[in-house]
This record gives structure tokens, C-alpha cells and sequence, in this order.
């Protein structure tokens, strides 16, 4: 346990063997030799003699350098003093001394301190209250929801049977309106696109169904709202909309604070600063947008939460889905800016409630899912492909053609069997829908839209 004390043996030497520091060698004491005591006495005198003129030159030395110094202070002292003198009779005051006690010294109040500080601007008074965003959070913590996305999962195997099973997964999203009849809610459309079922918990832990808004695929962007006629008078007095910000007033090094559902164990809090602006980042969908990098920590389920400034004010949306998983410390927001217009589109969206299931309508198609594996080794979009129109269904009416690919409905992302049909359940039979869909045109898919009316399921 002492091989690292650095007071044993490298200073001080071992005890009872260091004749560098006159204790002799061990056990021969002082005057056990004479003849080898008066041998050693010589040189030690020449020493002394040498020693005794080196410590009058230091002596000299140090008296002029204290001169010197001496009379630089007093010059500084002539030239600073009556500045000095204003600022220091402000804030404190020396009792002359009765008699030889030392003088008292009064320390200064702090409406002293306040007077001092505005009479020089240059001089800033750190407070504890600015590095504390105890009280940022509190005020933004109701305007924050996590999200729980019920959606099916589908395999394959080797022969090509599919097998389904109902799984769910957590997000967070941010309450950034009200109308008269419910709370409208941002999120990432990766956190709900596939969602046969949205669940919302607000900040009393009370839960709520939610409805499709619309969403934004090329911007990862979903709306979804939640009725009020669902919500408790408590959850009603605990929750409020967010306050949006500008993210273009960002600058590198800002503190910034990130608020999501991380690991789906509920609302928690990081912080860091802005790290990077612009970021370009092409996401696994294939859509090139700029992102906020900051390096507070955004993990999984902190999809769609918010990145807040130092106001509270929210700023980017946090997306988990671009985060680099080989390094730590780059996480990426969405700038809030760059989506304001659209959010705004998608909140002004009437809300999808779902209709019977006999009173769904169906576009009239026969479909083959085309992959991320698929789409990447034939080169072709992700979505629905077409393998077959059901004669006079609406798909056929509309001029859809075997082989299109379908890849969004009435602007909502289209990208697998479930999500086509998923959201035609708010969709019924006679409602007139806008299809997107890419087609191949000299070996290039182009996009383009139509308008289907719905008909019945096939029997």
C-alpha cells in the first residue's frame, strides 16, 4: 500500500541511511571514528565557505529584485488606486482599531454587491439559477407524452409461409396545439406509420387513445391528436401546448436540453449543447434533409421528443432512427423551423376517426409488399406493388396499372401491406382518396398521383 506514497523513500530517504543529510551512516554515531570524522571535516569546510558566499550573492539578489518589484507595485498601486478606492469603499468598510487588536473587515451586503456590479458592465455576477434548468423542465415536462405504437409484425420462412404477431413499440411526442375538441400532438412518422393502434400517456401517467392527423414521410414528420372528451378533468389541468422556437437563431455551442420516452421507461431528461448546424443526412428511406447534432443523449424511444433551449423553448425534434450507433455523443433533431409549415398543414387535417370494418372501402388491387431488401437489389421504390387490379374497382377506374407501386395515400407514407391497410381504416366505401405511386418510365420511376374512389372488398 505504499509503493505510490510519494512521501516514502523519495524524499525524505530511508531512516538511518542518508549521510546527505548529516545522520551519519547507521550505527556508527557521531564520534565512533575520529580519524575518519576529521578526514571528512576538510572538504566540508571548503564547502561551507563556498555555500556561505553563494547565500550573501542570493541575499543581494533577492534585495534588488524586491527593490524593484517593490517600487513596480507602488507605481501600479499610484495609478489603479483611486479606482480601487471608489469600488472597494462601496462594498466594504475597515474598522480603525481601537486599540492593538487586528482591524475588523465588514463583509458586503448584497444590495453593495448589486450597486457595484451595475456601476462597471464589464463585471458579470454568476448566479447557481443559470446553470440550474430544474425550473425549465418542471414548466415544459406537461407539454411532453410518450407514445406507444401497437403494429403487427410479419416474417417469412423458407417456403414461403408468413407468420404475424402483434408486438408494440414507444416513442415521445410534444403537444403543440389545441382546438375546442382535442390535443394535437407532433412525433416522428417512423414512431406511427406502421400503428394499428396509438396510445398516448400524458404527464399524470392517465392514457388516451389517439387518431391520425397525417404525416410527412420525407421529412419523418406525424401529427396525431387526442379527444378531450376522452381526457380527465385532472389530465385536462396537468397538460399544456409547448412554446415553439427558432431553430435558425441556433449557434454552435448553445446548451440545449432533450426530453423523451427513452427505453419506453417514461419521460427523462438530458442535456449537452449544439454541436453541429446543417448537418446533411441521407436516412435508410432514402429522403436527404439537415438536422441539429447536438451530444445529448437521444436513445431509443426518444424518437419525436424535444430539443428544447435554455427557455424551454422547443427548437428541433429529436429522432432517434439517424443517431450513429458505432460512436457516442451524436444525437440529431429535426430543426423545428424547417417543418413549421408543414406541421401546420398536417394540424389543419381533419382527424381520422376509424369507420366499421364492414364500411371500409378498398382501392381494387392485388398487392406483393416490396421490401428494403427488395427495393434494393432491383433498384425499385419501397411500397405496395401491384401485381393485379380487380375489374371495375376503383384503382382500375382511376388508370392505376399493373406493375405501379404504390407509396402514399391521401400524403400518409405507404410503405408495407400493414400501413396500406391501416390507414384505409378511417377511409370508407365511396370516399374519393389521393394515391401516390411511382411508375416506371424508360427504366426510371417516376411519381405521380391519382384520385381513387373506394369501392367494397372483394367477396
Amino acid at each position: 500500500m505504499y509503493e505510490n506514497n510519494p512521501y516514502n523513500n523519495q524524499f525524505y530517504g530511508t531512516i538511518g541511511q542518508g549521510p546527505q543529510y548529516g545522520y551519519g551512516n547507521p550505527g556508527t554515531g557521531y564520534g565512533a571514528n575520529n580519524t575518519q570524522s576529521q578526514s571528512q571535516a576538510a572538504p566540508q569546510t571548503s564547502k561551507k565557505k563556498s555555500g556561505a558566499g553563494k547565500v550573501m550573492m542570493a541575499i543581494c539578489l533577492g534585495l534588488l529584485f524586491g527593490l524593484f518589484a517593490g517600487a513596480g507595485f507602488y507605481s501600479v498601486s499610484m495609478i489603479t488606486g483611486s479606482l480601487q478606492k471608489n469600488a472597494v469603499s462601496d462594498v466594504a468598510q475597515t474598522a480603525a482599531p481601537a486599540d492593538d487588536k487586528v482591524p475588523a473587515f465588514n463583509l458586503p451586503s448584497a444590495d453593495q454587491l448589486a450597486n457595484f456590479a451595475d456601476s462597471d458592465k464589464n463585471i458579470t455576477v454568476l448566479t447557481t439559477q443559470q446553470s440550474d434548468i430544474t425550473e425549465v423542465v418542471a414548466d415544459v415536462m406537461p407539454s411532453m407524452v410518450s407514445i406507444t405504437e401497437y403494429y403487427t409484425y410479419q416474417t417469412q420462412d423458407f417456403f414461403g409461409q408468413r407468420y404475424s404477431t402483434d408486438l408494440d413499440a414507444s416513442g415521445s411526442g410534444i403537444i403543440i396545439g389545441e382546438t375546442d375538441d382535442e390535443y394535437i400532438i407532433v412525433t416522428n412518422n417512423h414512431v406511427i406509420e406502421d400503428a394499428k393502434e396509438i396510445e398516448v400517456t400524458f404527464i399524470d401517467d392517465s392514457v388516451a387513445k389517439a387518431y391520425l392527423k397525417g404525416t410527412d414521410p420525407s421529412k419523418d414528420i406525424g401529427v396525431i391528436s387526442v379527444l378531450k372528451s376522452d381526457l380527465s378533468d385532472k389530465t385536462l389541468s396537468s397538460i399544456k401546448v409547448a412554446e415553439l422556437g427558432d431553430s435558425e437563431s441556433l449557434v454552435l455551442g448553445q446548451n440545449v436540453i432533450a426530453i423523451g420516452n427513452a427505453l419506453g421507461y417514461g419521460q427523462s431528461v438530458t442535456t449537452g449543447i449544439v454541436s453541429a448546424l446543417n448537418r446533411e443526412i441521407t436516412t435508410s428511406n432514402g429522403y436527404t434533409n439537415y438536422f441539429i447534432q447536438t451530444d445529448a443523449a437521444i436513445n431509443p424511444g426518444n424518437s419525436g421528443g424535444a430539443l428544447l433551449n435554455i427557455s424551454g423553448q422547443v427548437i428541433g425534434i429529436n429522432s432517434n432512427k439517424i443517431g450513429e450507433t458505432r460512436v457516442e455523443g451524436m444525437g440529431y433533431a429535426i430543426p423545428i423551423s424547417s417543418v413549421r409549415d408543414i406541421i401546420e398543414e398536417l394540424m389543419g387535417r381533419d382527424t381520422l376517426i376509424e369507420v366499421d370494418e364492414d364500411d371500409m372501402g378498398y382501392v381494387g388491387i392485388y398487392m406483393q409488399e416490396v421490401t428494403p431488401e427488395i427495393a434494393g437489389y432491383y433498384n425499385m421504390p419501397q411500397g405496395i406493388y401491384i401485381t393485379g387490379l380487380v375489374e371495375n374497382g376503383g384503382a382500375e377506374k382511376a388508370g392505376l396499372m399493373v406493375g405501379d407501386i404504390i407509396t402514399g395515400l391521401e400524403g400518409n407514407s405507404i410503405t408495407t401491406n400493414d400501413s396500406l391497410k391501416n390507414i384505409l381504416k378511417y377511409y370508407a366505401v365511396g370516399d374519393e382518396v389521393e394515391i401516390t405511386f411511382m411508375r416506371n418510365s424508360g427504366g426510371k420511376y417516376v411519381e405521380d398521383h391519382v384520385t381513387v374512389t373506394l369501392g367494397k372488398k372483394p367477396r
